[in-house]
């Protein structure tokens, strides 16, 4: 099961080839063989006892073996690999030690009945494991804090290292002293010593509490550490049966507990953390120098009690008891303050969670994102940004209400939530675009996740009983060295466009020049604006011919930029640019005002030997405007000319399950003004437009009317029929787009249109040469160029 398939709840699953739980049992069994051997040995099991040595060498080669597959665990921090990394050093050491100590044992076997003393070489690399684990434990990152709260937290840690050290003398040091030193002894008592230092140190991260191991791991860690202490404690202080435990059953269970802190580990690192930065949820102070302080107290009256008098007596336990009741008070007080700030911490955590997260999907917000994007950048960490712009959204909300497209968003949101990886962040932008930023150097994976993202959206979505299609356009742009967050960014938006261009519904991959396109574009935005401005530019018109008549009846507007520096630019560069841009609005509204004046001015000067109508092509972004069909009507009256006179061009992806675009298109038919559905037959949903849609012409686009004049094409020719038979049933005016040659004239006409436009016809023209077209007697329809009929 992949990260992404995880249910609610779940913790990702740990690679196979990583994971420590499955040696737990391996060390647990041979604790229990360890502990088994020792009570058959006080038994009365004879035999060599080199072999109850083999359990742990064994169980710590385990033990190794788990902090090496924690220190390469890709979910670690790196402060968290390095510290396992120094674990298995440690426990490298500890089985080099053991071994040695085996060796002896079989060796050199001690008396019967008896448990050999610890070499005292074999104590050099058990201090030198200890000393490694005191400096892992040491380089743990420490978090910022003032020098009061370095002083409380050095006086912690000494008060619980005094505390343990004085049970260490009164009950270890002090009656081996007694007794005499032999170099046995000596080593134990460095090994003793060492662990307490190691144990003190462990103590003092769980105060501080920012172990990026987890709590869990530490606490196990510590138990180890206690053992370490407890073992050789119990070799310097006990008979020969605590001797036997010692030296057999002791490194197994440290080796148990260690590796268990290794799996814990790796739960933390995948568990999401249910703490913020403010700490909520962690006791703001420690037991732990307190119970060193209860322990000392206790040991101070054992000890005394017996050798002072009555008074005496009294004096000592009065004075413990005063300690005991300001410890007491103390803790009483911070309990009280400690119970305050987890309110003023929990407060404050949920202003930071709603600073950083978007209200209604619950994912990071730009903040947020920004925030976390920059920081990896800043630490010259490899990722990429996936930036995701849902296609069409606006229908939704425009058809169906906002409170639709808040379900649909928090769907979308679920869904992003499964197709990422736990170490990657999702995040809602704004309004329908979200980004998802992809952590690590490989750019395969940030177009995995991105497939991934197509597929988890490819099922329907359901929001308040509506079954509805999601489609989104991703733009995936990898940080390279030097990137800043904002550049970066920068080209996933731009990929993301480059996608939405190239037809919506998939991916794309930022590549430098598509910066170069963009700029251009730009540029190109800037200088339209300012031919809008110089009058750059102007009107063609393309004719539209009664194939029967062969005369013309009405004329298409198109617009022309003619730039000072670059000449005639195409409008299939401009039109994209003004449409991106916005400025389609104002392009289209001078579009409109010149075609109607043209209109009017060729009726007052011709009369009716002037077209018919003209035809504007409008896009749907002037559609969507709530005031267009006021500024058609005022158009109109400005200029003269009757409603009915003008024609609205519009494409079926413009009117495509958009509330306000219909609306308007009802306006305009209300109003009188003729609509014309452009490229008809192009998209599967045509015949269901036409009951929602007020048109008035068909327009078959091109790509029906190439190849037909051999007749062969028959799926061509079927379409164009059956256009045209639907406009005669409706009672619609049928136009021919594209027409390029006399055999596609006759076969169009074969199949009953009657009305027509293409280059065979009539190139676009100017005004004169539209006027001079409808004064002459007509065109020839035979030839292959378009002459005046004589």
């Amino acid at each position: 099961m992949t990260a992404a398939e995880c249910r609610p709840g779940e913790l990702p699953p740990i690679p196979r080839h990583v994971a420590v739980r499955p040696l737990l049992p391996v060390v647990a069994t041979l604790v229990v063989i360890a502990a088994g051997w020792c009570g058959l040995r006080w038994g009365g099991l004879s035999g060599p006892l080199a072999v109850g040595f083999v359990g742990g060498p064994l169980a710590m080669a385990v033990t190794a073996v788990a902090a090496h597959r924690a220190a390469t665990d890709a979910a670690q921090a790196q402060p968290a690999q390095r510290f396992w990394r120094a674990i298995r050093l440690a426990a490298s050491l500890v089985v080099v030690a053991i071994t040695g100590w085996a060796v002896t044992v079989a060796v050199d076997p001690p008396p019967a009945g008896r448990v050999s003393d610890l070499p005292p070489w074999a104590a050099v690399p058990l201090v030198g494991a200890l000393v490694v684990i005191l400096g892992a434990v040491l380089r743990l990152p420490r978090p910022a804090r003032s020098r009061g709260q370095w002083v409380q937290l050095i006086l912690d840690g000494a008060t619980i290292l005094l505390g343990a050290a004085l049970f260490f003398w009164h009950f270890t040091l002090s009656p081996v002293l007694s007794t005499g030193l032999g170099p046995a002894a000596v080593a134990t008592a460095f090994i003793c010593v060492a662990s307490l230092l190691g144990l003190t140190a462990v103590s003092k991260a769980l105060i501080a509490a920012t172990a990026p191991i987890g709590t869990v791991a530490l606490r196990l860690l510590g138990l180890s550490l206690l053992i370490a202490v407890a073992a050789p404690a119990a070799m310097l202080m006990l008979g020969e049966r605590g001797r036997l435990v010692a030296a057999v059953v002791a490194v197994p269970a440290a080796a148990l507990t260690t590796s268990a802190a290794a799996a814990s580990a790796q739960r933390a690192a995948r568990r999401p953390s249910t703490r913020s930065s403010t700490g909520v949820g962690r006791r703001t102070y420690s037991l732990l120098p307190y119970a060193a302080l209860a322990a000392a107290g206790s040991l101070l009256i054992a000890v005394t009690f017996g050798e002072l008098t009555s008074s005496g007596r009294v004096v000592v336990v009065g004075a413990v008891l005063v300690t005991a009741a300001v410890v007491a008070r103390q803790l009483v007080g911070l309990r009280d303050n400690a119970r305050l700030l987890r309110s003023v911490r929990q407060h404050q955590a949920r202003l930071e969670y709603q600073a950083n997260h978007d209200a209604l999907t619950q994912l990071a917000n730009r903040t947020m994102f920004n925030a976390t994007l920059a920081e990896l950048l800043a630490a010259g960490e490899a990722a990429a940004v996936l930036l995701i712009d849902l296609d069409d959204f606006k229908t939704v909300n425009d058809t169906l209400g906002h409170a639709v497209g808040d379900e649909m968003l928090v769907a979308v949101a679920d869904r992003l939530r499964l197709a990422t990886d736990p170490g990657d962040l999702a995040a809602r932008l704004g309004g329908d675009e979200f980004a998802v930023l992809v952590r690590g150097a490989d750019p395969a994976r940030a177009d995995t996740v991105a497939m991934q993202i197509l597929a988890g959206l490819a099922a329907p979505v359901t929001a308040s009983g509506h079954q509805l299609l999601v489609q989104a356009s991703i733009g995936v742009a990898p940080a390279g060295p030097g990137d800043g967050s904002n550049e970066v960014l920068r080209n996933a938006d731009i990929a993301m466009y480059a996608t939405k261009e190239g037809g919506k519904a998939s991916w794309t991959r930022f590549a430098p020049e598509m910066r170069q396109e963009i700029i251009e574009h730009v540029r190109l935005g800037g200088q339209l604006h300012e031919a809008l401005e110089c009058g750059q530019l102007y009107l063609q018109y393309q004719p539209i011919i009664d194939l029967d008549t062969r005369r013309l009846v009405a004329a298409e507007a198109l617009v022309r930029w003619r730039h000072p520096e670059q000449g005639v630019i195409s409008p299939g560069q401009f039109i994209p640019v003004a449409e991106r841009t916005g400025q389609i609005v104002p392009l289209g509204r001078w579009v409109l005002g010149e075609a109607c004046r043209q209109l009017a001015a060729w009726r007052d000067e011709y009369g009716s030997a002037a077209p018919w109508t003209i035809g504007v092509n409008v896009a749907a972004r002037q559609l969507r405007e709530p005031g267009f069909a006021d500024d058609v009507a005022s158009v109109l009256r400005e200029v003269g000319l009757a409603p009915h006179q003008l024609v609205i061009e519009v494409t079926e992806s413009s009117v495509l399950n958009a509330r306000q675009v219909l609306h308007t298109l009802h306006a305009l038919h209300d109003l009188g003004v003729k609509l014309a559905l452009d490229d008809f037959g192009t998209r599967q949903s045509s015949l269901g437009l036409l009951r929602a849609f007020p048109v008035d012409i068909l327009k078959l686009d091109k790509s029906f009317v190439d190849g037909i004049e051999d007749g062969d094409d028959d799926e061509r020719l079927a379409v164009a029929a059956a256009v045209v038979q639907m406009a005669a049933a409706l009672r619609l005016d049928a136009v021919a787009e594209g027409i390029e040659s006399v055999e596609q004239v006759r076969r169009l006409r074969l199949l009953g249109y009657r009305l027509g436009q293409g280059f065979h016809l009539a190139r676009p023209l100017s005004a004169e040469g539209v006027a001079a077209l409808f004064l002459g007697p007509g065109l020839s329809l035979t030839g292959s160029e378009t002459t005046p009929h004589s």
